[in-house]
């Protein structure tokens, strides 16, 4: 009887726990069409809402032309502005015509003030035309990064019907630029000295978390983005020292709606997750491949418990939090090794090639830790009887 009870209790404690945070998820009221909270580390997708929808960007785009210039040439380069960079619309640091500036400088202005002349500066020269920036740019994203449902037409944002994106696409971009440094360091840049030929001033970021003007602790970065077509949108950065968190937000009205989101994302992310490490040497089995880990791979766990990991038979890690929900996979095809194992790993597939592997790990434990439980209160029942 006290067994059943203590069963019967256990249970109700268990789906109290997922009850509380399927609650946290609901009173999250993301009002803005598009969002996503993301592992900046290993691209776990931690919430999410029209993430696979097409949006434009703006100049949230400017996040992927830093990245691909950084890549593509050496930032201590000198550029000579052209006419063409100077005419283009919106944002400026006013450039002038044949002013030299190194590609380093061009991507501070771009990214701290969003200056369209500094982005188009910058396609103009590792491409020589806006043409073959674009093929350049969306070759780039697909090889390196892996997007699926991006392409891009300009380096700066400005309106285009074929100039789109996703949610998902963007916390992509923004993790890989995340880990270069030279990047991370402009992206969370707060204020500038701005010596110009024609504008001598001080940059300051447009972003309201990293500047400042909205308290939130752990801001490490962001960019700010707005044309008509797409109205705001926002990509901010942040960590607690026990995870790093993105969140994108596309197609809110108002500045306070998309900020809003974005704070209660980083505040749901920082509660619930943290980041852990896989150390090299670590081995993963499944019915036909062996691999051990070469490098450290990052997982996202739930702060409380660990994540449940499994072995498909296609060579993907995939990683469960406590109520079944797939956070990620991850490949491991670069791990593999020549020799196949003679048999099935405790972590990755049954031989039976039974595909609920995570939930039979679950029971298995939950079925010993009630054995043990109740081993425990046998005893200590037997002892109350025996005086």
């Amino acid at each position: 009887m006290i067994k059943k009870l203590t069963f019967i209790f256990l249970s109700i404690l268990a789906l109290s726990a997922n009850q509380v945070f399927a609650e946290q998820m609901d009173e999250l009221s993301i009002i803005s069409d598009s969002v996503i909270l993301m592992d900046s580390q290993s691209n776990a997708v931690l919430y999410s809402k029209n993430e696979h929808e097409r949006m434009y960007p703006a100049s949230l785009t400017k996040i992927a032309t830093a990245i691909y210039a950084i890549q593509t040439a050496k930032i201590n380069e000198v550029v000579k502005v052209s006419s063409e960079a100077i005419e283009v619309e919106g944002t400026k640091v006013y450039l002038n015509e044949g002013e030299e500036v190194t590609l380093e400088k061009l991507i501070q202005g771009m990214l701290i003030n969003s200056g369209n002349d500094a982005a188009a500066a910058i396609a103009l020269y590792i491409d020589g035309s806006i043409e073959n920036y674009e093929k350049n740019i969306n070759e780039f994203l697909q090889n390196k990064v892996g997007v699926k449902d991006t392409h891009f037409t300009n380096p700066h944002g400005l309106f285009d019907e074929n100039h789109y994106t996703t949610a998902y696409d963007l916390g992509l971009i923004t993790n890989y630029a995340l880990k270069n440094e030279i990047f991370k360091e402009i992206f969370g840049t707060k204020d500038l000295a701005w010596d110009g030929q024609s504008w001598d001033t001080t940059l300051f970021t447009h972003h309201l978390l990293l500047k400042g003007e909205i308290p939130f602790e752990g801001i490490t970065g962001g960019k700010t983005g707005f044309v008509n077509e797409s109205r705001q949108t926002l990509a901010t950065t942040a960590s607690n020292g026990q995870i790093g968190l993105t969140v994108i937000g596309l197609g809110a009205t108002y500045k306070r709606d998309i900020y809003n989101d974005t704070i209660n994302l980083l505040s749901f992310g920082f509660s619930n997750y943290k980041t852990s490490t896989i150390p090299v040497n670590t081995t993963f089995e499944n019915i036909k491949d062996k691999y051990v880990v070469t490098d450290p791979l990052y997982i996202t766990e739930p702060i409380t418990g660990s994540a449940i990991l499994d072995v498909t038979k296609e060579g993907e890690l995939a990683v469960f939090d406590s109520s079944n929900k797939e956070l990620q996979t991850i490949s491991l095809a670069k791990y593999k090794l020549k020799t196949a194992p003679d048999k099935a790993s405790i972590i990755g597939e049954t031989t039976s090639s039974d595909e609920s592997t995570p939930i039979m790990m679950k029971a298995i434990s939950i079925g010993l830790g009630f054995a043990l439980l109740g081993a425990f209160i046998g005893m200590w029942k037997k002892r109350i009887l025996n005086g």
